[in-house]
Order: structure tokens, then sequence, then C-alpha cells
């Protein structure tokens, strides 16, 4: 079986949208109520998943200069835990947390704006000919499965099958024009596990119509990418001919299109959604999320009511 134990998480951009804090910090150190009720910046939340679930060392890729910003953000955040909350058994533990995240990540910088695909290619030292998890800085994912993350439902069919693995959520088609879409085969015996065959990124739905269809999956939905994967490290000969080429835009997508041609490459239904920080109302709908699957359930549909109540009100 193959052993992923190297996460890449890409949080290169500024994250224009979420002007002006996004100014001042990295949008994935916003901080959320994770599901054990306790603030922690994005990115922590989004580590702490993929140490759950089996990962040893994390790389983030980022702007110029971030990767201190980072080391001295969380150095902060750990040093205000102890100081703040003296004796106190969950500071310590969440302390203990970051400890445990500085001393397992690296910096990888993204030094110009070349595209998502270059934005992988920066972090090939670090992953040094291993397979490895790739994640996406400004999404948080919820699982539907109380015991197993999404991040876990990945790697457990990255490790069976020995080969690459995206996870994809089937997907409305009046939404597809925001995610790489993609169809293929689905594998034998092995529920909501399909044999990659062709992708596009961002397809109108007229193309996906003629193209992306995929036997099995409801009337009016498509396979969409969930920005999740596990890629063994031939994607870097891959985006490596792009580079080559000098391109200012290095797109992922035809890396993974011409992955799925030359090995096999698998997509895996995961039971779970993402949620995009960067679109409106994405950090609010993360959050509840969040809320809903953790600790504070009860207390998070009680407020739900509430403000539905509230504004149904001022309707009247």
């Amino acid at each position: 079986m193959m052993r992923i134990k190297k996460a890449v998480i890409t949080a290169a951009a500024r994250g224009e949208r979420l002007y002006p804090v996004a100014d001042t910090i990295q949008k994935a150190m916003l901080p959320v109520i994770d599901t054990d009720g306790l603030h922690k910046p994005v990115i922590q939340i989004i580590a702490e998943e993929a140490f759950a679930s089996g990962i040893e060392e994390l790389c983030v890729v980022c702007a110029p200069g971030d990767g201190d910003r980072y080391l001295k953000a969380f150095a902060s955040l750990r040093d205000n835990l102890f100081n703040s909350f003296k004796g106190v058994d969950w500071a310590k533990k969440e302390a203990e947390k970051i400890d445990h995240l500085l001393d397992r990540v690296q910096f990888a910088e993204q030094k110009e704006p070349l595209g998502y695909g270059h934005a992988v290619y920066c972090a090939r030292d670090f992953v040094n000919d291993e397979p490895f998890l790739l994640l996406l800085g400004d999404y948080l994912y919820v699982s539907n499965l109380k015991l197993k993350s999404c991040a876990a439902q990945l790697l457990e069919l990255a490790s069976q099958e020995n080969c690459s693995v995206s996870a994809v959520n089937p997907t409305i088609e009046h939404q597809i024009g925001r995610y790489g879409t993609l169809t293929g085969k689905q594998a034998a015996n092995r529920s909501g596990v399909y044999q990659i065959e062709k992708i596009i990124e961002k397809p109108p739905l007229s193309v996906a119509e003629l193209e992306l269809q995929t036997p099995g999956l409801r009337a009016g939905y498509y396979l969409c990418f969930f920005g999740m994967h596990v890629f063994t490290p031939a994607i870097f000969s891959i985006l490596q001919k792009y580079i080559d080429q000098n391109s200012s835009n290095i797109l992922l997508t035809p890396a993974l299109q011409e992955l799925a041609e030359t090995e096999n490459y698998l997509a895996l239904e995961v039971k779970g959604n993402r949620y995009d920080l960067s679109r409106k109302h994405g950090l609010l709908r993360a959050q509840i999320a969040l809320g809903l699957a953790g600790d504070a359930h009860s207390d998070i549909l009680s407020t739900m009511v509430e403000l539905l109540a509230e504004a149904n009100s001022r309707t009247v």
C-alpha cells in the first residue's frame, strides 16, 4: 500500500475579495470556530485534519515573506494561550497542537503569481519524489462521517489503489462554472469511485452537456473537484513541461488531463462538503457547517431558528 506522509497547502493568493482584512493578514489566518468550539485560524483547521488523517509533514506554498508571518502569528497565538489561560487544560492542549504544527511545517514561496499549477510545482523539493496530499488554503472541508474526515476518506482509497485520487462532489449544473469538472467510468464494485477520462476547467453548461455527462449521476449533476487531491510525484514532471513553455498562467487542470492519460487516476465521491471562503458568504456558510458538525450543534440550530424568526417578523 502506498503511504502518504506529506501534505501541501496552497495559500499564496492574497484574497482580493476579502479586503481590507486580507491587506493586513493572510486569508488563511482568518479565525473560525472549529467543531470543538474553539477559535482557530483557517489554516490550522486544515492542517489538523491532515495530521489527524496520518500526515506527518506539511508544506505551505505562500507569497514571498508570508512564511515568517505565519510562524510569528502562530508563535504569538501559542504564547497567548499559555499566558492568558495558565493551568487551563483546553488551552494547554491547544498550545501543544500549535507546537506540533510549528515542528512539522515548512514553507515554499511562489515568487510570482503564475497560476495554480505553478503554485503546486513550488512544493516539488518538499515532496521529494513521494506521493502527497494537496489541500487549498481557502477551503474548509466538513465530513458527513462522524469518525472519518474528508482527507481520511481520500487517503484511504489512494493508499489502497496506489495511485492519484481526486476528491469530487456531484454538483448541480448551474454551479459547474465555478469548478474543474470531470467524467469517467465507475469502477467495478466500488460505489462512488471513477476512472477519470476527461477534465475541463470551469466548463460552460453547453460543453458539459456534450462532453462531461457521467452515467449513474442524477440528471443535471456533474462531478466537480472538491479542492482536495492525492498525487503521485508524476504530476511534477507534467507541470515542468508547461513551465518550460514560459506560460504566465500555468493551470493545474491540463496537467491532470495528461495525468489521466498516462497513469491510473481515480475520482472519489467524498462524503462531505467543501466551503470556499473567498466566495460571497463563504465564511458564513463554512462557520454554520462547522457549528452543525460540532459540539455546538443544538446551539447553532437554535440561533438559526431565532434569526429566521427575526427576519420573518421584519418582513410582515
